[in-house]
């Protein structure tokens, strides 16, 4: 099992994004994703998602929040738990990253990039401040979300493409 954090840095009505282009053999290949990574020993949640941030975007974190957790089983991938944030608060300007390009894209876009599947439910989730902390779990085959939950109750999934 591995443990990581993904963001959502928020700046107006944009999110800073990921267009994941660069890595060899990476599982999220062409995917526009958050910000974040796998721990390293002995950190936090918080801990990982400050040096993630930081490392992959220059940005120092001045406020965030812990929004959520998320559970992935795949019959190719680790089980993995993804602990996620949002942030409207950092300083910095923004490097170059070695994963893919960094964009700022509007909320409304968010939805329509290429992701995961299970990314737009949890995006959803994310857009709602009154929404309380959650834990979700995805069941992928390969590419394909075959299941999910939130809080242990059966979600639809949508309808196959």
């Amino acid at each position: 099992m591995r443990n990581t954090t993904l963001i959502y840095i928020q700046k107006n009505d944009n999110y800073l994004m990921l267009h994941r282009t660069k890595k060899k053999n990476d599982q999220s290949h062409d995917k526009w994703l958050g910000i974040g990574g796998k721990f390293e020993d002995k950190e936090s949640p918080e801990d990982c998602v400050v040096r993630e941030t930081k490392e992959e975007t220059g940005l120092t974190l001045t406020h965030y929040k812990y929004r959520g957790i998320v559970t992935f089983v795949s019959d190719i991938w680790e089980t993995e738990y993804m602990h996620l944030f949002t942030a409207d608060g950092f300083t910095g300007n923004l490097i170059e990253c070695d994963e893919g390009d960094l964009e700022w894209i509007p909320r409304e876009q968010l939805l329509s990039l290429p992701a995961w599947e299970g990314d737009k439910i949890f995006l959803n989730l994310l857009f709602d401040e009154t929404q309380p902390f959650f834990s979700l779990k995805f069941i992928y085959e390969g590419d394909t979300l075959t299941f999910a939950s939130k809080d242990g109750v059966p979600l639809p999934l949508a309808s196959s493409h």
